[in-house]
């Protein structure tokens, strides 16, 4: 299956101009070695080699900085493929689109010296011609953020179309769950975070003032938000569902948190987790008497429509 990922080509887009002029995507991270055969098929072997020379280059830093770090690198070495879509903004409102067309090269010396081919679509994208949702996506913190839940909208604006545009009426949504399913909940407790419960125990894992608790990569899907106690005592798994949660939740942030613990957290930290969802039943409350750090919150949305 083709993906779609947005790729960041240095900090704030600074080298978008020369790789698109010499037709490569391209990363360094601090790991300043040939990664030519030494690219394993599972990002996880990729990070625990990789890992401990990030840190070694980088004094003082913690481990959820070197896992997103390794794996980031891994995903632009190994993790796209040949004929991928990447979007990379220029800095300036705009994105240039283009398909993996080779195999991970290094370019020791040079910027960006891990590095891709790419084929350079000629038309670019319009950041103000994205929905809201590809635009918070392709927003978000990191080098790289999965888009494939958007390809079709994204064919439809490399071939010059816009999505629709919703219309406004004198509509009331009575079921806060519709609006739920729009895919905004997360980005919405994220930008809000500081006003809820968690946030006066808990903030959003950041390194150097940048948010990368937002989707943090893990060997079983990425951690919906990962945030660390004030205290800096305690790790934070949260987990959202749109909607009526299910039990397998159960099993799926435990998962999650055994990732964390084992991977991440410190010998001094622990790991504890959160379900977020609009309604709980019999089963999950049973599931969670008997587990252990792990809390179930409900969330209540109320969303209008006004004509202009």
């Amino acid at each position: 299956m083709k993906k779609y990922v947005r790729v960041m080509l240095g900090q704030k887009s600074v080298y978008a101009k020369q790789c698109f002029e010499g037709n490569f995507i391209g990363a360094d991270f601090d790991i300043y070695e040939d990664l030519t055969n030494k690219l394993p098929e599972n990002w996880r072997d990729f990070n625990a080699n990789y890992r401990p020379v990030w840190l070694e280059n980088n004094p003082g830093k913690s481990k959820v900085a070197a896992g997103l770090a390794c794996g980031m690198l891994w995903t632009i070495s190994k993790g796209l493929n040949t004929g991928d879509v990447v979007l990379c903004p220029d800095g300036l409102g705009h994105y240039y689109v283009g398909e993996i067309d080779s195999d991970y090269y290094y370019k020791p010396g040079e910027i960006l010296f891990h590095r891709r081919n790419v084929k350079w679509y000629p038309k670019m994208i319009e950041r103000n011609a994205m929905s809201q949702a590809l635009k918070n996506s392709s927003g978000s913190i990191g080098t790289t953020s999965e888009l494939t839940q958007y390809s079709e909208e994204i064919e439809r604006l490399i071939g010059g179309e816009k999505p629709p545009t919703l219309v406004s009426t004198d509509t009331t949504i009575e079921d806060p769950s519709v609006f739920a399913l729009e895919k905004h909940l997360e980005d919405f407790l994220v930008q809000n975070w500081s006003q809820t419960e968690l946030g006066n125990h808990y903030d959003i894992y950041e390194e150097e003032g940048e948010l990368v608790g937002q989707q943090y990569p893990s060997d079983t899907g990425p951690l919906d938000i990962l945030a660390i106690s004030k205290d800096k005592k305690t790790l934070l798994v949260v987990e959202l569902k749109k909607g009526r949660v299910s039990d397998n939740v159960v099993g799926q942030i435990q998962r999650y948190m055994g990732y964390v613990k084992d991977e991440l957290a410190e010998t001094n930290q622990d790991v504890k987790g959160v379900i977020i969802g609009l309604e709980d039943d019999l089963r999950i409350k049973r599931a969670l008497s008997v587990t252990q750090n792990i809390e179930f919150y409900r969330y209540q949305v109320s969303f209008k429509l006004f004509k202009g």
